[in-house]
């Protein structure tokens, strides 16, 4: 894949650094927003983009089950942790995933948030089957392996888009892969220079669909393509915000 373009818009932001302190905070705020709105949807979070604004206020939403609540806070505070990686800029290691799960179950499946699963689970509408989950942690360890050595071979794009898509194949939580893995994606995003890329929840089919082909037949390229187009649109909020065409 070509990821010229990706490249010319990276360097184009760069040129504009530091940003104004005001446009930094507003985007941020945004990114938080829909980021966690997002996220949370693909999953089956019903709380709309505004519902999912307020509770990030801390206001709970009439009709909204307590779970859909936790999930707006969790998401949030599992950015920041996300920041505070690529802050550090320090390798991916198991030890951040399972913190970063255990920031998204929160309050909701304590009993399995940050831990490997110990049964064997199905993806709903996939095709493919995750590994036995005795076989979890082998797993896991050979794709921390390959991540940190893909590092410096990859573009980031594609690195990002591939982790992403290997993460979800292990499956190797219980519950809060997706999100996770939505998480994973923008660590290397991030550490890159680029900003986080937001999956829109009404692109969900394909995302589902282009994952699933990946897993079962081994083609990334429709998923990678897919992340790289949303990579791309991702820099949008940024012209808008200082200005430019």
């Amino acid at each position: 894949m070509n990821f010229d373009r990706l490249n010319e818009l990276k360097a184009k932001l760069d040129g504009l650094r530091p940003l104004p302190d005001a446009a930094v905070r507003n985007l941020h705020e945004n990114l938080v927003l829909q980021w966690t709105y997002n996220s949370n949807a693909i999953e089956g979070n019903t709380l709309s983009l505004m519902e999912t604004k307020v509770a990030l206020e801390g206001i709970t939403v009439g009709g909204k089950t307590l779970r859909e609540h936790f999930e707006v806070i969790n998401h949030r505070e599992a950015i920041f942790f996300v920041e505070e990686i690529v802050s550090a800029n320090t390798p991916l290691s198991e030890w951040h995933i399972k913190s970063l799960h255990q920031l998204i179950l929160k309050n909701i499946d304590d009993t399995n948030a940050g831990k490997y699963r110990s049964i064997n689970v199905l993806i709903s509408g996939a095709q493919h089957v995750p590994p036995d989950y005795i076989h979890v942690s082998d797993e896991m360890a050979g794709f921390i392996s390959w991540y940190q050595k893909s590092a410096s071979d990859m573009h980031p794009v594609e690195l990002a888009a591939r982790a992403h898509c290997d993460f979800v194949k292990i499956h190797p939580f219980v519950d809060g892969n997706g999100r996770t893995s939505r998480l994973l994606m923008n660590v290397e995003l991030m550490k890159a220079g680029y900003p986080a890329a937001v999956i829109p929840v009404n692109r969900r089919l394909e995302y589902y669909s282009f994952l699933d082909k990946a897993h079962t037949s081994g083609e990334y390229e429709p998923f990678i393509r897919l992340i790289a187009e949303i990579a791309e649109q991702s820099f949008e909020p940024y012209w808008h915000a200082l200005g430019i065409k």
